[in-house]
């Protein structure tokens, strides 16, 4: 375990720091399409990511999904930061994209680390940051882009998350996260394929341009 956590986070913590967090961690091994995180959920740790992808959403009154972004090996979640540290119900669902592992941080750690580590300090900002951009760019993907641009841009987030450049999600599945129909998502992913940007197989689509 202390060789896949430092591989994930070695980078940023020092290892005084990396030892706390193997005595007073949980290890949790999930399943692609697990829920991890449910709206609602009172959130009394904070997930280290060191295997594997999750994606984060929001519902909306009608009970639909819109993806804000996904986490990745070495990421935390700002939602879970403020939802623990201010003991407030969780805001967002969030659900495995892959197999993964992660280290649940107990609420009580996250706080006192903030004062006696500096790395702590900082990655806990820089999460903030790029989770607030990510949430920024979500909205102005949404409020600017037509929705073939965002149908793209969902593949190609997907590629870099899970490393390769063949999706399995189906139209269906696209539909539902980008708040459209099924009809109306294939309809343009044969328009991306024209473009030469994807190419669509039986149970796949292959992502040529990202």
């Amino acid at each position: 375990m202390r060789e896949i956590l430092e591989n994930a986070y070695g980078y940023i913590f020092e290892e005084e720091l990396i030892n706390e967090i193997l005595k007073v961690s949980q290890y949790k091994k999930f399943k692609a399409d697990e829920y991890l995180i449910e709206i609602g959920d009172y959130i009394k740790t904070m997930p280290l990511l060191i295997h594997g992808a999750i994606k984060i959403l929001r519902e909306d009154e009608n009970g639909d999904e819109f993806l804000l972004y996904f986490l990745e090996r070495g990421d935390t979640c700002a939602m879970t930061l403020t939802c623990c540290m201010g003991q407030h119900k969780s805001k967002i669902r969030a659900v495995a994209e892959t197999d993964g592992e992660m280290l649940m941080i107990p609420v009580e750690k996250m706080e006192e680390w903030l004062t006696k580590y500096k790395t702590w300090r900082n990655f806990v900002f820089e999460s903030y940051n790029v989770r607030l951009n990510e949430m920024l760019e979500a909205i102005d993907t949404l409020a600017f882009k037509n929705l073939d641009e965002r149908i793209f841009k969902y593949l190609s987030d997907k590629v870099k998350v899970l490393g390769t450049t063949e999706i399995a999600n189906t139209h269906q599945e696209i539909a539902s996260e980008m708040h459209t129909s099924r009809v109306v998502v294939s309809r343009l992913l044969k328009g991306l394929e024209l473009q030469g940007k994807i190419k669509l197989h039986r149970n796949k689509i292959e992502v040529l341009v990202f």
